[in-house]
């Protein structure tokens, strides 16, 4: 940067921030590295490749959506860093032009590098007789019974077309009539990859299968123009919050309105016909700046249905999640571990079985008196629910806190809940203008002639799916304090009625900014008085004003400040007199980085026993401050301390594999890597964790702990 730029920083402009759009783009862009990274398994990139398109979808549906309604309406209030949503949305289109070009440069490699493995991806042109006689009875078996060809003209009005669909549409000339328009709209249910018998494995995509065959379906018309198109549609949810309407009612009707969705963009394969194009456009009603046209496949992330067909040999190893030591010590009693001494389990290196167990023991115990668990993402087959399901049918004291506003799972939440209050659950949905992320399980117990309780925190969602494939933490305890504070947050959200204050919980929006603020400030008073000043945090995102200000402001005194950030980061670190002592690292890799950990170095160096160490289900975001329901966890057990800090956050700064580093300009720049490189990953497979580690760790008391020098002022 040059000078006259670094004054301009400095002087309180809004230039001290990076775009919120931008850097989230940015993330997408080290996903789709991740896809181009030769160094990956071949089907491993397969995959990066569909999350990265999938990215792309969503930030497309919300965040896109919300531009352009903002310029609808006028909206002029300028982002953080200064741009109208006009000015965001003409950036957005111009990186996301290039994304999409290296998206689809990408998947040509990618397809090479498949055939080179033998697993093909075949054209039309590329199969036998034998293949033809073969894919022929399996149209006409499996494709042809669900295929909806429908005429477009005044007596058959254009259809609704879901979003994500694909579509084909035909123009024929027919013998005996004028020109005819049909559209056949691609079945969600269907594969996008049909495998064909024979050596090797070779897939043809559903679309070409549908235009070979399109004689089955369409007798006696010939086809004159076609066009392969995709539908992306607004996907917020507009809640009427209205006193007298029942909320789950009115949820549901958002949810079924949010299908029909105005169309924010559509993407045809090129070469497309102009005139179906217009047509199209006229049709649903969209302007041509919002048709884009894309040489090669459309809707890559269906890529993931051929990563699921892919041989384990070109996967990662596979490996087994541990399953702590300690609870194995007690019998696989999750009371008993508990009660001898914290602990954490890290997923998806330990197994996500712990929580499960933990739930269905408490379902099955006599013992336990009341459950009471909040529920954000969960999966369609949970473990979680059937569990809460079978204590209530119990005769257990069960309530449930079903958030309805978590998006995309809005109508699995919802059966859910039924499905709790049919079981005899208290099933209460929080506030209507606030979003219960936090991720609490309370379970209260007879022992001894009175009620003990034990808590689960988590920075992740009760989903045993995306745990195996999120960094995440799971802390148990039945510290008295910790519990006494579950019970009052619980109490808040279902009953609003907020404690006069937490012993140990910090919990948003009540307090979490302004305890944050007050956490920072005192690493500079402790600079101030000649002690160590040192801040780790590790999050998914860091958007907030406030905060971001404040770790200038410590930056500025002194205080060294390591931030490992996955996703969206709009603080600009290392510009001289504003920054230089923070660094800021992003970990794109294997596992999905989802864990929240805060830690402040209390006057001492870092790693130490000393130090404040915190987790939390909430990043560093306007939102989680402002507008949902969150937890702060202290950690202070000994073991469990030590493990988060020295053994996860250490990894988590020393890894050189799979980091990023923001550079002052808004750009990341990949770490470069030896063979000795430290892989954070790879650490945690290889490395049991302190907290899980029952008896084991009484006999060898040394673990394989990492270290790391600190940010110097000026680097």
């Amino acid at each position: 940067m040059t000078e006259k730029r670094t004054e301009s920083i400095l002087s309180q402009s809004k230039e001290r921030f990076i775009n919120r759009e931008t850097s989230w783009l940015a993330f997408n862009n080290r996903v789709l590295d991740e896809a181009c990274n030769s160094n990956n398994p071949i089907a491993e990139r397969l995959n990066f490749l569909a999350i990265s398109a999938s990215n792309l979808d969503e930030f497309y549906m919300v965040r896109v959506a919300g531009l352009k309604d903002y310029v609808g309406q006028g909206i002029v209030e300028q982002s953080i860093d200064g741009q109208t949503p006009a000015e965001e949305l003409d950036v957005i289109h111009k990186l996301i032009t290039v994304m999409t070009d290296r998206q689809h440069t990408c998947w040509l490699d990618l397809r090479a590098s498949l055939n080179e493995q033998e697993m093909l991806v075949i054209k039309r042109d590329d199969l036998s007789a034998k293949d033809n006689e073969w894919l022929e009875q399996y149209f006409l078996d499996n494709i042809f019974p669900v295929l909806t060809p429908i005429a477009v003209d005044p007596a058959h009005p254009f259809p609704f077309l879901p979003n994500l669909s694909l579509a084909l549409i035909f123009q024929f000339k027919a013998a005996a009539s004028k020109d005819q328009i049909s559209i056949v709209p691609l079945p969600a249910r269907l594969p996008r990859f049909i495998g064909i018998p024979g050596k090797g494995l070779r897939f043809i995509m559903l679309e070409e299968v549908i235009d070979l065959y399109l004689g089955q379906l369409l007798p006696g018309f010939e086809k004159s123009d076609s066009a392969l198109l995709r539908i992306l549609r607004d996907s917020e949810l507009e809640i009427e919050e209205e006193e007298d309407e029942n909320f789950v009612r009115n949820f549901e009707r958002a949810v079924k309105q949010r299908r029909r969705g105005r169309v924010i963009q559509i993407k045809f394969a090129a070469p497309a016909s102009k005139a179906l194009v217009r047509f199209v456009c006229d049709q649903i009603q969209v302007a041509i700046d919002d048709v884009t046209e894309v040489e090669g496949m459309l809707g890559l992330s269906n890529l993931k249905e051929l990563y699921e067909h892919a041989p384990t040999s070109l996967k990662y190893p596979s490996f087994s999640p541990r399953f702590p030591e300690r609870v194995t010590d007690f019998g696989g009693d999750c009371f008993a571990a508990i009660a001898s001494k914290d602990i954490v389990i890290h997923h998806p290196f330990e197994t996500f079985d712990v929580v499960v167990q933990f739930l269905r023991q408490a379902a099955a115990d006599p013992d336990v008196v009341s459950i009471k668990q909040t529920l954000y993402r969960t999966s369609k087959d949970s473990p979680i629910a059937k569990a809460l399901i079978s204590a209530a049918e119990a005769g257990k004291s069960v309530t449930a806190l079903v958030e309805l506003k978590a998006r995309f799972d809005e109508e699995a939440n919802i059966q859910w809940a039924r499905d709790l209050e049919r079981a005899g659950a208290q099933v209460v949905y929080g506030f209507v203008t606030l979003k219960t992320h936090a991720k609490v399980t309370l379970v209260t117990r007879r022992e001894g002639g009175k009620l003990v309780s034990y808590v689960h925190f988590g920075t992740g969602n009760y989903h045993p799916n995306t745990a195996k494939i999120y960094t995440d933490l799971s802390f148990f305890t039945c510290d008295a304090a910790l519990c006494r504070d579950a019970a009052y947050l619980f109490n808040f959200v279902t009953g609003y009625a907020p404690p006069r204050a937490f012993k140990k919980l910090i919990i948003a929006p009540r307090d979490m900014r302004k305890r944050l603020l007050h956490l920072i400030n005192d690493e500079i008073t402790h600079v101030q008085a000649g002690r160590p000043g040192i801040i780790w945090a590790k999050m998914n995102a860091l958007v907030d004003p406030d905060i971001i200000d404040a770790l200038y402001k410590a930056s500025q005194a002194g205080v060294l400040i390591e931030l490992v950030i996955r996703g969206i980061c709009c603080l600009r670190p290392g510009v001289p007199g504003l920054s230089e002592n923070i660094r800021v690292k992003s970990i794109v890799g294997r596992f999905l980085e989802h864990a929240r950990v805060y830690c402040f170095g209390n006057g001492h160096e870092l790693p130490s026993p000393e130090a404040k160490v915190f987790i939390s289900s909430a990043d560093w975001m306007p939102r989680n401050f402002d507008w949902r329901v969150e937890v702060v966890v202290p950690i202070e057990n000994p073991t469990v301390h030590e493990q988060i800090m020295g053994q996860i956050m250490m990894a988590n700064l020393k890894d050189e594999k799979q980091s990023w580093v923001l550079q002052p300009d808004g750009h990341y720049k990949r770490l470069t890597a030896t063979t000795n490189s430290l892989s954070a990953h790879d650490y945690f497979i290889n490395n049991p964790s302190l907290s899980g580690r029952g008896k084991a760790l009484e006999k060898a008391k040394s673990t394989q702990m990492l270290t790391i020098k600190p940010v110097k002022k000026g680097a």
